[in-house]
């Protein structure tokens, strides 16, 4: 739910979440275990521990989904070592989750596309195409989620923005948070993936148009907003742009004013 706070100024409108998820195993689905997608997974567990140590009751249960294998260029700039090379990015990556930790998290050797039904909680996109995202963006498990989360960068910018599907959950929400695909359509038109010039994630060229971190960064500050969700029960903002350039970091205020004008300006 969203309530809307008073203060002097102007009033603050909060987001809140949805009592269940403060009762229940969490489902959480990675989709992509790439430069983001497994800095997110390395994450994961830590949010894990902070939830249970705050009092949730049973914490996570984690699924990666990512059909690709490990190249030798992809242990270049992502988490992955030659003698990996040949084995799926979700089962190495789940595998090392569980045997450090003692989980029982999956990875799943696929690629989701709009066939995809699987039920989850939170939905957490962190795929390096236009065409994919569209893709999640169709299935029935994003249709259904209580959350997508999504991140997406450039060379040394990038933004992660938490989202609420307009769906059946949300018929009692006053202010639904929008999707990352609303606020910014451009994401999910596949037409616009040819025009990027920037390497895919895992070329040996991104080391030199990409600048190290930005992946990690916004992982990282993704998963700090949703650990003061499950810490505080609430948020004032719902994702962030983020500029390694220039060192700076927007919030994404939970304002519709604000909405409104993001999409007025694109539109335009």
């Amino acid at each position: 739910m969203t309530t809307v706070i008073g203060t002097k100024t102007k009033p603050a409108i909060e987001h809140r979440i949805p009592t269940s998820l403060l009762e229940k195993k969490v489902r959480i689905t990675v989709v992509g275990c790439g430069g983001t997608g497994s800095a997110i997974t390395a994450g994961l567990p830590h949010l894990q521990q902070a939830m249970l140590a705050s009092g949730h009751p049973h914490g996570l249960d984690v699924t990666l989904i990512d059909g690709d294998r490990i190249s030798r260029t992809n242990c270049v700039r992502q988490p992955f070592s030659e003698s990996e090379i040949g084995l799926y990015k979700s089962i190495v990556l789940a595998t090392r989750i569980n045997l450090f930790w003692g989980l029982g998290w999956k990875g799943v050797t696929a690629f989701m596309d709009e066939s995809w039904t699987h039920e989850t909680d939170i939905l957490i996109g962190c795929v390096d195409s236009r065409a994919a995202r569209n893709a999640m963006a169709r299935t029935q498990t994003f249709w259904n989620c209580f959350y997508w989360l999504d991140l997406g960068n450039n060379a040394d910018s990038g933004q992660f923005v938490l989202g609420q599907p307009e769906n059946s959950r949300k018929k009692c929400v006053d202010v639904r948070l929008p999707t990352a695909a609303e606020l910014f359509p451009e994401l999910v038109d596949p037409k616009l993936d040819r025009k990027d010039t920037l390497p895919s994630c895992s070329a040996l060229e991104a080391l030199e148009r990409q600048e190290p971190f930005i992946n990690q960064t916004l992982a990282y500050q993704a998963l700090a907003m949703l650990a003061r969700l499950f810490r505080y029960g609430r948020l004032n903002y719902h994702g962030a742009f983020v500029n390694l350039q220039n060192g700076r970091t927007s919030p994404i205020p939970i304002d519709p004013h604000i909405w409104a004008r993001m999409q007025a300006g694109r539109n335009g």
